[in-house]
């Protein structure tokens, strides 16, 4: 497939898809056997022995115990017959009388064959006795698939988030019965739809409750405690992956653990061959703003002193936003900026709430779309956080960060526009950035005609911008040539409905000349310090 599409040797869900097909077959059959494999105890213990039938056959080419060699040569060696007899009458008359007895030869055989029966009985006490918890097959299989999945990702995820996920087993366990019924039910109304609305109406609903059961489980494994756990970065963790290493060699030599350590192992030289190598660290030292990668929306963190962060949106998704702020280390929010109040800016905002001191939230003075503002507002009361709505000119210092609001004035009026959506837009809040090293210029989703008016009644020259409305054709050239950033940065969705970025947009910026940093292609993006001003540091695509 990497040969047809060469894009996916940079994709992390292919990445991840094959490490977890790979886990599935190599190890879910080993380990669902083991689990169930005392169901089978009983049949395969060899049926009771009648002594009177005689000896058993014995295997062709194998030794007999005690006599020291080959059948055959038993026959053919007249004196070999001699001794070999001889053992068996000393055997079977031990006082050495020299009587014949003429079972004899019954005697020996049903010695050897009560031998052979009780090893087998003994190994098959040892077997139990050392797992005498069984499962039906169908729980063995439904534990073990989940669980060959997540050990073979687990390489491929640490390597690439940086953190382990030990809730994902007892998650995955939980959703497994719904995701057939969600699966097959969504492609079934999807299939229907054009033919018969009724009918896909009457999968959808079972669906929704399947789709619903696995969020409810998703949100509440990320809220348990050690969720996620840190892996070190830099040379700690590429040590950490050193001795993980190693410790695979030694398991190697154990044969019933060699496809575990086959599978991880594969699984992590595709985590560092085509992804990135773990000596990357992240945040990177230093950072002074991070975009976090919230799929088709906006959540910005600006550095505000140690465990303290400035967040500008939350992005549409909690889980998402949540791990952002963990994975920069943020506990505290003193400055929550909400721009407008549309979904894909403020549907994150119960992920920034988690286990997080909120001191305030900013919102937008034109309070358009009335009942989703009720809905933040309901929430920050329930929690006691103060609402409040600035003007133009406000400013605060939050660490190295200096913030400035620049738009909307609350004393103007609406600024309408051409889309549906352009006045709620055209609402946001707009804020000016400033470090020791340089300024970024945060602009929300304002269209052309809220740009234009912000150019007129404000000085906003920025070294980085972030593009309004996620790159959108809605852009005035002359606010873009007029800020005069020398980094666009465009937080979007891979694969969106929208068509965001532009053609035209990223074809203006090029004109202009800025680097365009975009999170559906390089994930977060951290902005650093460096000797000769800032720059802009990727993290990769989220898997």
């Amino acid at each position: 497939m990497v040969l047809f599409v060469p894009e996916l040797a940079r994709s992390y869900g292919f990445a991840l898809s094959v490490a977890a097909t790979a886990g599935i077959l190599l190890l879910a059959p080993r380990w669902r056997d083991r689990l169930s494999a005392a169901q089978q105890d009983d049949s395969d213990a060899p049926p009771p022995q009648d002594r009177s039938a005689g000896p058993r056959p014995h295997p062709r080419g194998a030794p007999w115990p005690a006599l020291g060699g080959d059948p055959g040569r038993v026959r053919n060696d007249p004196q070999a017959r001699v001794r070999s007899d001889s053992q068996v009458r000393d055997r079977s008359d031990p006082e050495g009388s020299g009587r014949s007895d003429p079972q004899g030869r019954d005697q020996d055989g049903g010695l050897w064959r009560d031998v052979r029966n009780g090893s087998r009985a003994a190994e098959s006490r040892r077997g139990k006795s050392r797992s005498s918890v069984r499962l039906p097959r169908w729980l063995a299989e439904a534990i073990a698939v989940p669980a060959a999945a997540q050990v073979a990702v687990t390489p491929v995820l640490v390597l690439m988030s940086g953190q382990l996920t030990p809730v994902a087993l007892i998650a995955n366990l939980l959703v497994a019965p719904a995701v057939a019924p969600a699966t097959l039910l969504g492609f079934g109304a999807a299939l229907v739809t054009p033919v018969w609305l009724d009918g896909a109406r009457f999968m959808v609903v079972p669906a929704g409750y399947a789709v619903g059961w696995i969020i409810t489980v998703a949100r509440w494994s990320v809220s348990l405690p050690y969720a996620t756990v840190p892996w070190p970065g830099g040379l700690p963790g590429l040590g950490l992956l050193a001795l993980a290493v190693a410790v695979g060699i030694l398991i190697l030599r154990r044969r019933a653990w060699r496809a575990i350590a086959l599978t991880a192992a594969g699984a992590a030289l595709v985590a560092v061959l085509v992804i990135r190598p773990i000596a990357t660290p992240w945040p990177p030292k230093g950072w002074l703003m991070v975009m976090c990668d919230v799929g088709q929306g906006d959540g910005i963190v600006v550095a505000a002193g140690p465990g303290r962060g400035v967040v500008v949106d939350t992005g549409p998704d909690p889980v998402a936003m949540d791990r952002c702020l963990r994975g920069l280390g943020v506990e505290d929010v003193p400055l929550l900026v909400l721009t407008h109040p549309h979904a894909d800016h403020v549907g994150g905002l119960p992920g920034v709430l988690r286990d997080r001191r909120v001191g305030a939230v900013v919102v937008s003075p034109q309070r358009a779309m009335a009942r989703a503002s009720a809905r933040v507002s309901g929430t920050l009361e329930g929690r006691r956080i103060p609402e409040w709505t600035v003007s133009p000119g406000t400013r605060w210092t939050f660490g190295p960060s200096e913030v400035t609001v620049l738009a909307p004035d609350p004393a103007s009026g609406e600024v309408t526009g051409q889309g549906e959506g352009s006045a709620i837009n055209n609402s946001s809040v707009v804020l000016h950035v400033r470090w020791r090293s340089g300024s970024v210029l945060l602009s929300g989703d304002l269209e052309t005609e809220a740009q234009e008016e912000v150019l007129r009644r404000s000085a906003i020259r920025a070294d980085i911008l972030k593009i309004p409305h996620h790159g959108s054709n809605r852009q005035s050239p002359a606010f873009l040539e007029a800020v005069g950033a020398r980094a666009a940065l465009i937080s979007v969705g891979s694969d969106n409905g929208y068509g965001h970025p532009a053609p035209s947009t990223l074809a203006l910026l090029r004109r202009l000349g800025a680097a365009v940093h975009r999170t559906d292609h390089s994930g977060d993006l951290a902005v650093v310090e460096t000797e000769g001003g800032m720059a802009v540091v990727s993290r990769g695509p989220a898997p």
